[in-house]
C-alpha cells in the first residue's frame, strides 16, 4: 500500500534530520512543554511499539490500555521520559528497530481486519496514516527546536485527510455539538500545482489554504493567526479555532508567534 511506503519515507526523513545532531542537541527544548528532542523520538518509539503490539498481540495491547487507564494524565509523559533517559545512539536504534518491525507487521496484516487502539479500532492502512501524522507532527517539533525548515511533501495528504475526517471529533471532545452537513475543504498541494478537495463543492461552509498550513493547524503545531487558512461560515470559523487531528483530550494548541493574543 502507498501509505505504508509513505510512512517509511516520513520516518526516514526524520531520521536524516536527527542523524547528525550532537548529543547536546538531543537535550534541546521543543515547543512541547517539558519535552526535549529526545522526548519526541522516545514518544514515537513508544507509540510505534504500541501499534506493533496492537497488530500482533491483542491481549498484550489490552494490558497496555489498562496501564494507560490507570494513569491517564501521566502515561504519555512517563513513556517519553523513560525513553529520553537513554543515550541518543541507543534511543535512535530503538526507534529505528521499532519502525522496521511495525512496517513488517503492517504489510503482513489483513487489510480488512480492525485492530484495537486507544480510540476506535483501526484497519492497518488507517493505523499507518495515523503513525505518519504523528511522525510528521513530532518531527515538526524537532525541526522547530533545531531551527530547521522542512520542505513539505505530498505525504501531507494523509495528515490533511485525517484532519478533515476528525472534524466532528474536535467538537465532541470539547462537549460541543457537531455542525450539520459536510464542509468544503480546498487545500493547495505542497508543489503549488494542484488542489486537494474534500466535501461537496456547493457546501456553504468552506475552508481554504495551503495544505501545509492546514496540517500545522490540525496537528496544533502553529496558531491559526500565523497560518493562511481561511474559513467562510460561522461553523467553519469555529472549527478552525478548535481543530485537532489527534485522539485524546483537547490540546492547548500553540501561542501566536508574537506571543499571547
Amino acid at each position: 500500500m502507498a501509505v505504508f511506503a509513505d510512512l517509511r519515507a516520513e520516518g526516514d526523513a526524520l531520521e536524516r534530520l536527527i542523524a547528525d545532531v550532537p548529543e547536546a542537541g538531543w537535550a534541546k527544548a521543543t515547543p512541547a512543554p517539558g519535552w526535549s528532542v529526545a522526548h519526541q523520538i522516545a514518544h514515537l518509539a513508544w507509540t510505534d511499539r504500541a501499534a506493533l503490539v496492537s497488530l500482533t498481540d491483542a491481549d498484550g495491547f489490552g494490558r497496555m490500555v489498562a496501564e494507560a487507564l490507570a494513569a491517564p494524565e501521566r502515561f504519555v509523559d512517563e513513556g517519553a521520559a523513560e525513553g529520553a533517559a537513554l543515550g541518543p545512539g541507543e534511543l535512535l536504534s530503538r526507534w529505528r528497530g521499532g519502525r522496521t518491525a511495525l512496517d513488517r507487521a503492517l504489510a503482513a496484516a489483513s487489510p480488512d481486519a480492525r485492530f484495537p487502539w486507544y480510540g476506535p479500532p483501526m484497519k492497518a492502512a488507517s493505523m499507518a496514516s495515523a503513525r505518519l501524522m504523528e511522525t510528521w507532527a513530532h518531527g515538526q517539533d524537532i525541526a522547530d527546536a533545531l531551527a530547521v525548515r522542512r520542505a513539505p511533501t505530498d505525504r501531507l495528504r494523509h495528515v490533511a485527510r485525517i484532519g478533515v475526517r476528525a472534524r466532528d471529533y474536535a467538537f465532541a471532545v470539547r462537549g460541543l455539538p457537531a455542525p450539520v452537513g459536510e464542509f468544503r475543504v480546498e487545500l493547495t498541494a505542497p508543489d503549488g500545482a494542484g488542489v486537494w478537495t474534500y466535501g461537496p463543492p456547493d457546501a456553504p461552509q468552506r475552508v481554504t489554504g495551503p495544505a501545509l498550513d492546514f496540517c500545522l493547524l490540525v496537528t496544533q503545531r502553529a496558531h491559526r493567526a500565523d497560518l493562511a487558512v481561511l474559513a467562510r461560515g460561522a461553523d467553519a470559523e469555529q472549527w478552525l479555532d478548535i481543530a485537532q487531528a489527534f485522539a485524546g483530550p483537547a490540546g492547548p494548541g500553540r501561542e501566536p508567534a508574537g506571543g499571547p493574543a
